[in-house]
């Protein structure tokens, strides 16, 4: 996918997820989010904080982590990114979806749903 093709909230996603899963958490949120930023994800409080925190520990964890974005939708204020993560080379990854919310240029809230890719699916389309 090339950033040539995408609208500036498109690629705004797009990097954050990047430069977050590349270990840079630090970097994507000051870039990309707003002050007001809120999160959904039912592990962690959901302030910028409390996520940026969990997201520098699997960083720490999982250095050779690596992001694949797999498609990429805008619809208003809100991008969703499909993508596919593998934690450590060869495994068999899981599967993310992204939903962002858009103040501007800003990230305000934003959605996860992960699933991991399981051994054998009888899925024979597989989940990419």
């Amino acid at each position: 996918m090339t950033t040539a093709t995408m609208t500036a909230r498109k690629e705004a996603a797009v990097e954050f997820l990047r430069t977050a899963s590349s270990g840079r958490v630090r970097e994507a949120f000051d870039k990309y989010t707003d002050r007001s930023f809120k999160h959904h994800n039912a592990y962690f409080a959901g302030d910028a904080k409390s996520l940026a925190a969990a997201m520098e520990k699997n960083a720490a964890e999982d250095p050779q982590k690596k992001l694949e974005v797999l498609h990429v939708l805008e619809d208003g204020d809100l991008v969703a990114v499909h993508s596919r993560v593998h934690m450590k080379p060869g495994d068999l990854g899981v599967g993310l979806g992204h939903l962002f919310r858009f103040a501007g240029d800003r990230v305000v809230e934003l959605w996860d749903i992960a699933q991991p890719v399981p051994p054998d699916s009888p899925n024979e389309n597989g989940m990419f």
